[in-house]
């Protein structure tokens, strides 16, 4: 079953510079926030885009199994976006999934991915959320029918489904694998899409990028990993760093629907070095035969 976990980006600057997990020495810059605020897809879910909305004011509509879901106001107006929030609030949000009143989110924002980058990441990100224009839209309502509306219900899902972050590189793995898993799991975090989900909308790990045929607004996703006859398995190395800059498949045909948003508000603007670290984390994946042959 499919629960929105797509989340799209905009981003204006860095997209030359590598996004890697930032180190303990490094400090809250709003530069380095802005190239995490497109590769992280903030802005496109965060803005009514049919209904025209301002940038990062929420609105926009995630339609999935358990309901229709809106996403908030992210800009830094005290009232009703997060301009009242402390980095350790933001933190919290992203890491744990609860809200500053300790309320939980719902899965249908990516916390379960986002959970992995790591706290000067975060800093860097609420920095740049800090500079965007405050805009002062009340957040609307989720449709979401009982029992599934009981936020407290996601303390259980969380017990049973969540598996709190940091990243932890993997000292076995080269700089440049390490560098494009904590991109495609927690920053651009490929998996909220391109994994089947469970009845309870977790995602299914033991499928992980094997593609599903009810992802986000109900649309078929493709399994992106390495099978010799289907995923990835046909595509060149060089195919895909292409894809990820321009959208165009090895056949002239180009990216649609979300994943053309993906591209061009995100992947594009990440430097040939994410792109290229990103396939090598895909192809490091065990090939899985998922439920579309893509």
């Amino acid at each position: 079953m499919g629960m929105k976990g797509a989340v799209l980006c905009v981003a204006a600057a860095l997209y030359a510079a590598a996004v890697q997990p930032a180190s303990a020495q490094e400090t809250a810059s709003p530069s380095r926030g802005a190239a995490l605020y497109g590769a992280g897809g903030c802005a496109n879910c965060h803005t009514d885009v049919r209904g025209k909305g301002p940038e990062a004011a929420g609105g926009r509509a995630l339609k999935t199994p358990f309901g229709t879901f809106f996403s908030p106001n992210i800009t830094p107006d005290p009232q009703h976006g997060i301009g009242g929030w402390s980095d350790a609030d933001f933190i919290r949000a992203m890491r744990e999934g609860t809200a500053p009143d300790g309320s939980h989110y719902f899965p249908v924002f990516p916390f379960t991915s986002f959970t992995l980058m790591t706290d000067d990441d975060l800093k860097a990100l609420k920095a740049h959320l800090f500079t965007l224009k405050p805009v002062a839209r009340e957040n609307r309502a989720h449709d979401v029918p009982f029992p599934f509306s009981m936020r407290w219900l996601q303390f259980g899902w969380k017990l049973l489904f969540f598996d709190e972050g940091p990243f932890r590189a993997d000292p076995k793995q080269s700089a440049e694998w390490n560098q494009g898993a904590y991109l495609a799991t927690a920053v651009v975090h490929c998996g909220e899409c391109h994994t089947p989900r469970n009845v309870f909308g977790a995602i299914d790990r033991d499928r992980w990028f094997a593609g599903s045929t009810d992802g986000a607004e109900g649309e078929p996703v493709p399994n992106i990993t390495p099978l010799p006859d289907g995923g990835l398995g046909k595509w060149t190395d060089e195919q895909l760093v292409s894809y990820l800059a321009t959208g165009e498949t090895p056949d002239g045909d180009f990216a649609g629907s979300l994943m053309a948003e993906v591209i061009e508000k995100g992947t594009a603007l990440l430097s040939d070095a994410d792109r290229q670290a990103i396939v090598v984390y895909l192809r490091s994946l065990k090939p899985i035969r998922g439920p579309r042959r893509d």
